[in-house]
């Protein structure tokens, strides 16, 4: 099965940017501490964790967006996992207790657009640029987290 790692852990007490932290616990509700101003549209339990991929921000990067990893606000930042390939109903074990599935693709909003060298931020929208959304989790088993804890792909949503 695919493996990763966690880049990095993030987290706001509101909007973005995201800012890091040493570890995290993760509970149905997403982690310890996150807050969102717009809870219509962030969190819940079907939306407790949004996922970005550090290899898709260093090609975001290589184009002049100043886009950096918590930034578009994302709780958690892979490296090494195939984020163009995840799809709704995938799930991950983090580390060695935290067990997520993918639930959506996330539609981004104006708060990223400062990641943007135009303000676009439909550069990372599903539908019009399939595999660069970011997307939201589910989760199905809580826990401890830190950056370093591997990812690894349990099933997929097929």
């Amino acid at each position: 099965m695919e493996s990763g790692r966690i880049h990095q852990i993030n987290l706001s007490k509101g909007g973005v940017p995201k800012l890091p932290v040493e570890s995290a616990v993760v509970t149905e509700l997403g982690i310890v501490g996150d807050e969102h101003r717009d809870t219509s549209g962030h969190g819940g339990p079907e939306r407790a964790l949004c996922f970005y991929a550090l290899e898709l921000i260093e090609e975001l990067r290589g184009e002049g967006h100043p886009v950096a990893p918590g930034t578009m606000g994302e709780n958690i930042t892979t490296v090494g996992v195939d984020h163009q390939t995840v799809q709704p109903g995938d799930r991950f074990a983090l580390g060695d207790e935290v067990v997520v599935e993918v639930t959506r693709y996330t539609t981004p909003c104006t708060n990223i657009r400062e990641s943007f060298q135009d303000g676009d931020f439909t550069r990372v929208l599903q539908k019009t640029n399939p595999g660069w959304s970011r997307y939201y989790t589910k989760v199905l088993q809580g826990g401890q987290i830190r950056p370093g804890d591997s990812v690894r792909k349990l099933s997929d949503g097929t």
